[in-house]
């Protein structure tokens, strides 16, 4: 492995021992801030440094294993000493290859919460049902990874599905995962509406949001106006005559939060600043994200709500992602939530991306 990637593999090493050192520190505890923040650096070097360690260790495994073959005269001390040559250095190309990923800058939102936003777009009911359809696949893969999740607030479509639905979703990694879903889906199919058989093609965006914590936003509740009133159900039908729903409105930014999950108007409250905190910091963040796309010409998870990415073809039951050209016959499959194949082809083919600028491969 090439020097310069050795020296940064040390310089990560002497920065997890540092923040080691500092966590425990009296001044570092009682800051809560600086305390999630170097705690959340801890854990991001802690693989880097495992794998490192791992690395270092069977290069001198190998080198005491050479040392052995030089010295050794005994033939069953050599034959062994060769099968464990053989077997060391199968894993280091593995090893390397598995490093270089690592250390790739990180996207610092990857490990955070997020909201999802399905709304129907072009189809009509159709394009209703589909989304309501991705709202299924997406709470399979959700169920899969054993994340929660929660709708805050949704539109029903007027024959089923939902003209839009928004989720708040939380568990290991969240964000880092599902950003590769925002973008514009598209079904082909007959929809249950045509009397003639034909395929139509209906579409739906999907926008997958960091979720902000108290940290990152600042927001002067002077700014917000708070509307109260009675939420509703299937059908248009009162859930409760009490004025439980919430509507937050954000003067700066126009930015407009309803959340009528909960019955308890403290909870939606709760949940609605939650997402207001996520949309506002997601402005600056969507600039940030623009700026790197616009740099990279293969970015597969720019977060661009208008670019077509995947379309569901149920004729030929089958699926592709137009951004790295995969198609796969599982639409049943990857339909009820099987899409972990897809994201991590995507990771994959992201990680090849960024090892080609940074002149690490």
């Amino acid at each position: 492995m090439a020097n310069l990637i050795i020296d940064k593999l040390q310089g990560v090493k002497s920065r997890f021992n540092e923040v080691a050192q500092l966590i425990t520190q009296p001044d570092v505890a009682s800051d809560m801030k600086k305390y999630i923040k170097l705690n959340k650096e801890y854990k991001q070097l802690e693989p880097i440094v495992e794998a490192y360690d791992e690395y270092e260790n069977i290069l001198s495994n190998i080198k005491s294993a050479k040392e052995i073959l030089a010295e050794e005269k005994d033939e069953e001390m050599r034959e062994m000493a060769k099968m464990e040559l053989d077997e060391l250095n199968s894993k280091i190309e593995p090893l390397e290859d598995s490093l270089k990923v690592l250390l790739l800058p990180k996207d610092p939102e990857d490990d955070k919460n997020a909201v999802v936003e399905i709304r129907a777009g072009t189809g009509g009911d159709e394009a209703s049902i589909f989304a309501g359809d991705l709202m299924r696949m997406y709470t399979k893969f959700f169920e899969v990874n054993k994340w929660k999740y929660s709708i805050t607030s949704f539109t029903e479509g007027t024959v089923g599905g939902y003209k839009e639905v928004i989720m708040d979703v939380t568990g290991d990694g969240v964000y880092g995962i599902m950003k590769y879903e925002s973008g514009v889906h598209r079904v082909q199919r007959v929809p249950q509406t045509e009397t003639q058989g034909r395929v139509h093609t209906s579409a739906a965006t999907v926008a997958v949001l960091p979720e902000a914590d108290e940290f990152d936003v600042q927001i002067n509740e002077n700014d917000i106006r708070k509307d109260t009133y009675c939420s509703s159900g299937p059908g248009g039908q009162s859930v409760n005559t009490t004025y439980s729903a919430i509507r937050l409105t954000h003067a700066p930014t126009g930015i407009v939060v309803t959340c009528q999950d909960e019955k308890s108007q403290i909870k939606n409250l709760e949940k609605a600043m939650k997402e207001l905190r996520t949309r506002i910091y997601n402005l600056e963040y969507q600039k940030v994200m623009d700026e790197i796309a616009s740099k990279r010409k293969t970015m597969v998870s720019s977060g661009d709500r208008s670019a077509k990415i995947r379309t569901y073809n149920y004729p030929q039951g089958r699926v592709t992602d137009h951004r790295i050209t995969l198609t796969l016959y599982n639409l049943h499959g990857i339909i009820n939530g099987d899409i972990g194949e897809i994201i991590e082809k995507l990771k994959v083919a992201e990680n090849a991306a960024k090892l080609k600028e940074s002149g690490i491969a």
